[in-house]
This record gives C-alpha cells, structure tokens and sequence, in this order.
C-alpha cells in the first residue's frame, strides 16, 4: 500500500475564520485561527502510476476552503447554539452570550461543534462525496492544523 499526501501549508490550502467552542473555558470566546488543511490518501497505486491525481483533489480542497475563508463559522447542528436569521443579520445565543453577524460573513457548517476533530470530519466526508475517488484508493483522511503542531485527523474507509 501506498501514501499520497498534500500538505496545506506547502500547497497554499489554508484559510483563516473565527469560531468558539462552547462549555470550554477559554475557547467558548469569540477567536480565530489560520487553519491548514491536510489531506492523505492511502491505496495502490494505479494503472496509471498514481494513487490519484493531486490536481483533482488540490481543486476540491481548495474551493472548500474558499467558503470558509475569512468568515464566522458556526455549527448548525448545535443542540446548544441557538441560530436564526432576520433579515442580513444572523442572531446566535449561546449559554448566556448573544452575537449578531451580517449574514454575508457567516457559513452555517453541518457540525454539532466547531472543533478541528468535528470540521475535519465533516470536509473528509464532502471529499469523498464529492470527488470521484479510485477504486485503488483505501483510505482518505483530512487533517486540519488550528496551529503548527496541533492538527486534529478524520479517516474515511473507502474501497477496504
């Protein structure tokens, strides 16, 4: 078996956002993050000599990213943050704290939290939904770095 790997940070796949983490005692604060993206693939490799084109998979990435970039990020499938719209403006509550952002800088994300372990698993599973993926390929997993040193991995079995 095989390893194909794009590193974010090399490949100009980063973006930069603010979120908060609910219930955690410094994150639950309005912050933000320059996050890179990594992905890997794991398989055989192909007919054609590859795992899988880097090309096609650096596009996908790269278009995820640019609806995050330089935007609010919030979990739409919170059981805690309460989320509604009026107008051009998005109201969140959340445990006592109430935020108002102009709709245009919001992305409602289809997570329970905004964690790098949550958000990497939600643009693992768009890529292969997404992207048409080899029948040579095993494994994909996207990391996503909130800082050098710190990055939170989700893998998705594909053709096992």
């Amino acid at each position: 078996m095989s390893t194909l790997e794009i590193d974010g940070g090399y490949g100009g796949i980063r973006f930069s956002a603010c979120h908060f983490i609910p219930r955690h005692e410094k994150c639950s604060r309005l912050h933000g993050h320059s996050y890179i993206v990594r992905l890997r693939l794991e398989g055989d490799i192909g007919e054609d000599g590859m795992i899988m084109d880097f090309v096609v998979l650096k596009k996908k990435l790269k278009e995820m990213i640019d609806e995050f970039d330089h935007a609010v990020l919030l979990p739409a499938d919170s059981d805690i943050v309460n989320i509604t719209e009026e107008g051009q403006d998005v109201n969140v509550e959340c445990l006592g704290k109430r935020y108002m952002f102009p709709r245009m800088d919001v992305r409602l994300l289809p997570v329970p939290t905004t964690t790098a372990e949550e958000m990497s698993k939600m643009m693992a599973l768009r890529m292969v939904r997404e992207v048409e993926i080899p029948a040579n390929v095993r494994t994909l997993s996207i990391g996503l770095d909130e800082e050098r040193g710190q990055t939170a991995w989700y893998t998705v079995n594909i053709h096992a």
